[in-house]
């Protein structure tokens, strides 16, 4: 668990959160395979863990701000969870695989979404002296208040 800790170090948190999907989606894999080499004990150990991660994601969602995205995401855990439960009750390996598949879209987007904000251009702020209005903002108070010449 160190390496993990230690390789997490200075990741974004959607980096974070992409890491959270992909172990999700390695837990349902695992536990698909247990399940099709009837390794029952392995594949709740799993799906187990797999229903932690999903609380992980969901605490992490109710520490937002809120709206569509949060409702839509609430209603994906809340079906994973759910489905987690009726393949472990038919003892389908299918069932985790679709979730799986479900759960790499999900991450692939995430994905996405860090990838444009990893190549977004940052904002680039005038000079200290510069005024861009005649109203000074509190970033532009603060600045001046911090700057010096030589």
């Amino acid at each position: 668990m160190a390496y993990r800790k230690t390789g997490m170090e200075g990741t974004s948190g959607l980096g974070l959160l992409i890491a959270l999907y992909d172990t999700l989606a390695g837990d349902l894999r695992r536990a698909a395979a247990a399940e099709r080499s009837n390794d029952i004990a392995k594949r709740c150990r799993e799906v187990n863990h797999a229903v932690v991660v999903i609380g992980y994601l969901e605490h992490w969602l109710a520490q937002g701000a809120g709206g569509d995205l949060a409702d839509q995401l609430n209603h994906l855990y809340a079906s994973l969870r759910r489905k987690l439960i009726e393949a472990q009750a038919k003892r389908s390996p299918e069932i985790l695989e679709e979730q799986m598949a479900l759960v790499l879209e999900v991450r692939e987007a995430w994905q996405t979404i860090e990838h444009k904000n990893i190549h977004a251009t940052p904002e680039i702020l005038p000079p200290v002296g510069s005024h861009r209005s005649s109203v000074a903002s509190p970033m532009q108070a603060e600045r001046r208040r911090f700057s010096w010449s030589a």
